[in-house]
Formats: structure tokens, sequence, C-alpha cells
């Protein structure tokens, strides 16, 4: 199981303010697929660490221009959704309730497909998985490929047979017209 560590300040020497396992939360209705928010800053941090986590509890799981998340998500082989068993309403349900803000952004018409108002720097970690444009351009990635996702429409796809993780950085932008 991984591990959150966060730095502080003690009696103005460097020390750990929280050290705690991050565990996994997969979905219910979606088998293998675990996104977890980790922690949040806001626009302008501030140092040394006042103990709370931006992330924590928040309306949304995006960030507001200059905020940050940091997310882990693994996402399951996509023959998961096809299964004859699969309820996409309950599926739909559960990304409202667990992805508030990102939820929202998914196009029923095509699915996986969504477009958000940040810069994400994504890591591969481990399995394949598949980034797929608004051109229909599909870029394979392979474990220790990095992705800057600059705020366009993209969907990720998984059509192996193992899950495949990524840690996202979101990072909070203004979209202005092109």
């Amino acid at each position: 199981m991984a591990r959150l560590i966060v730095t502080a300040h003690q009696n103005g020497k460097s020390s750990v303010g929280l050290d705690e396992s991050i565990p996994a939360k997969p979905f219910a209705s979606v088998p293998g697929f675990d996104p977890t928010l980790i922690w949040g800053t806001l626009a302008t941090p501030s140092v040394p660490w006042d103990g709370s986590n931006v992330a924590a509890g928040g309306r949304t799981v995006l960030p507001d221009a200059g905020e940050t998340r940091l997310m882990r998500v693994t996402f399951p082989p996509d023959s998961v959704m096809m299964a004859s068993d699969f309820d996409p309403a309950a599926a739909g349900a559960e990304y409202m309730s667990r992805l508030p803000g990102l939820a929202e952004r998914f196009e029923p018409e095509s699915p996986g497909m969504h477009t958000t108002d940040t810069v994400d720097y994504g890591i591969l970690m481990e399995g394949e998985i598949t980034l797929e444009l608004d051109d229909g351009k599909a870029i394979a990635l392979k474990p220790g490929d990095i992705v800057v996702q600059n705020g366009t429409r993209h969907a990720w796809r998984n059509g192996g047979s193992r899950p495949a993780t990524l840690i996202f950085v979101l990072i909070g932008a203004r979209r202005r017209n092109a």
C-alpha cells in the first residue's frame, strides 16, 4: 500500500507532519476503477504547512485557477465496462458521488471523453494505457511516460487485460478563447 508523507516544521527544524497509508477505494460499480484524490494546495500555498489538506472534503475534485490537486487513478481494462452485468446507471451515480466537478464533464454521447480547465501532468506508473484525443489520434503509453494535458478534450482507454495506474497533478487554469 502506498504512503503519503508530508513534511512540516517543528521547533525550527524539518519534521514529518503526516505519514499515513493511501488506501485503495475502488468503485463498487466499476470493478478495478480507483480514483483517489490525495492532496491539494490553494492558489497561493504558504509554508510552513498549517496541517490542512485543501483536497479533503471539497465540493469538487477539480482545482480552481492556480490551485493544485494530486490524484492516483487506476483504470481497469475497458472490458470491465463491456461486461454483460455492467450497470451504467450505477456507475454514473458513483462517478457523481465520488468525483464531483469532474463527473459532470464526461460526455454521455462519447463515453470517457471530457474536458477540464486544468493543466494536468500525468505519469503512467503501471500497465499500459492509450490517450485518445479529439482528432481521433491515439497515443499508447508505457510505464514512465509523461503526458502534459493542456485542457484539451480527451479520454483514457485501457484496451489491455491488466489495470493501468497513473499519477496526476492537476493545476487549475483559466480558459481563454482560442
